[in-house]
């Protein structure tokens, strides 16, 4: 489970990416979820950091929009992801290299194309306004008469 980390291809990073496992830090701690009796004696919690300034893995443009993207979500410039969902130190450990890789890959995404405004079609306009003219119709039908009518 200690090799490198695959982010597997996807937009904006057609070819996958491959952050070394060097440049990984895991950290292992009690976890308070899942685990009975074992929980109190097992290290199963899981903290994945990667420092995105340093990392061989990314170029520079690419470290540029991730540093950019996570920006809320950094100390420095460190992402770190905690998993403690699973009861093995094993299936957590998958777990934040999983969630860091989805991180990454969608913080390398390109940002969706400009809305283009558009305006309204005279028949849209024309059914809104019909159906605005029926509901107030319906509403003002149900009033009490007024006693001089």
């Amino acid at each position: 489970m200690s090799g490198d980390l695959r982010v597997p291809p996807g937009p904006g990073v057609p070819r996958g990416l491959l952050v070394p496992a060097a440049e990984l830090l895991e950290r292992f701690s009690r976890a308070s979820g899942p685990g009975g009796q074992g929980v109190n004696t097992t290290d199963s919690r899981v903290q994945l950091s990667l420092d995105l300034a340093t990392t061989s893995g990314l170029t520079d443009a690419q470290r540029e929009r991730v540093l950019r993207w996570l920006a809320d979500r950094l100390v420095g410039t460190v992402i770190t992801i905690d998993a403690a969902e699973h009861r093995s130190q094993r299936r957590n450990r998958a777990a934040a290299r999983e969630r860091l890789a989805d991180l990454l890959r969608a913080a390398l995404a390109p940002p969706p194309p400009p809305r283009r405004p558009t305006r309204p079609t005279k028949g849209s306009q024309r059914r809104r306004l019909d159906a605005k003219r029926q509901r107030s119709e319906l509403k003002a039908h149900r009033a009490r008469p007024h006693p001089g009518d």
